[in-house]
């Protein structure tokens, strides 16, 4: 999917947007991330999404290699595809967490539902920061952001 979102389409970010400028795109990543969803079906039950869409957008994160499709076989069945974050994918824990974090600060609802987000090991509670090399924690009022060549960022 080429498209030139405005002028600047070198920015990381408008790069980004190329893939995830559909909310679909976003919540099928959701899914995969916070239910472990990877079956078709899975995903149209959550997203109540029309099957023509889920479809086009599974095909849109396999070729921009953020799922991988499987196929897989229950007995009796006939063989059917499933879908499975890359690393890629999983990478986009960090940005699911900040949607969630801003969601629950600048639009709650009372019967609102939000992902938290454990360690593994130790069901720590895990929490999003901006955070040093020295280690320390940078509240995000008191960052500036400037624009830099791709090679330059770490």
């Amino acid at each position: 999917m080429n498209k030139v979102l405005g002028k600047d389409s070198t920015c990381s970010i408008a790069r980004s947007l190329d893939v995830f400028g559909d909310s679909w795109t976003l919540l099928i990543i959701r899914e995969a991330i916070v239910a472990g969803s990877t079956r078709f079906q899975e995903f149209r039950e959550a997203l109540g999404i029309a099957p023509n869409i889920l479809a086009k957008r599974m095909a849109l994160l396999v070729e921009e290699g953020l799922m991988e499709r499987r196929t897989y076989r229950e007995p009796g069945v006939r063989a059917r595809d499933e879908y499975v974050l890359t690393e890629a994918g999983r990478s986009l824990t960090p940005v699911i967490a900040a949607l969630a974090a801003w969601g629950r600060a600048y639009r709650p609802r009372p019967d609102g539902t939000s992902p938290r987000f454990t360690s593994e090991d130790s069901g720590t509670v895990a929490q999003l920061a901006f955070v040093t090399a020295e280690g320390d924690r940078v509240p995000p009022a008191r960052l500036t952001a400037r624009r830099f060549a791709d090679p330059v960022l770490d």
